[in-house]
């Protein structure tokens, strides 16, 4: 809205509002133009900020499942570890004498089968 002087009257202007033209030709285009670059501007800064926002996001996801590759990588070697130790014949003879009674057989318990 902008106002108009309407009168002036003993050294004073009295002002009035007056209804806004409507912008035309020249007008309009000069005013078209910093408006679109200005949305360009902003849409390809908010572009930019949702890229560095998720190449963040992503580089905390990959020290997350960097992370948990290491742990389940030292779990395997310990899973290996305790799977030769409770596998190894020694282990397992002992634990069949002890708990089972078990020996070894004399010469003449063991069948050969055809």
């Amino acid at each position: 809205m902008t106002l108009t002087l309407v009168k002036k009257m003993w050294g004073l202007s009295i002002l009035r509002p007056r209804a806004a033209e409507p912008l035309r030709g020249a007008a309009r285009n000069g005013l078209l133009l910093p408006a679109l670059l200005g949305t360009g501007l902003v849409a390809v800064a908010l572009l930019h900020v949702w890229l560095r926002l998720q190449v963040v996001h992503m580089g905390y996801a990959l020290a997350t499942a960097t992370k948990l590759q290491r742990q389940l990588e030292q779990e395997n070697r310990e899973l290996q570890v305790e799977l030769a130790t409770l596998t190894s014949p020694q282990r397992l003879e002992a634990m069949a004498r002890a708990r089972l009674g078990m020996a070894q057989p004399q010469r003449g318990q063991v069948v050969v089968l055809p």
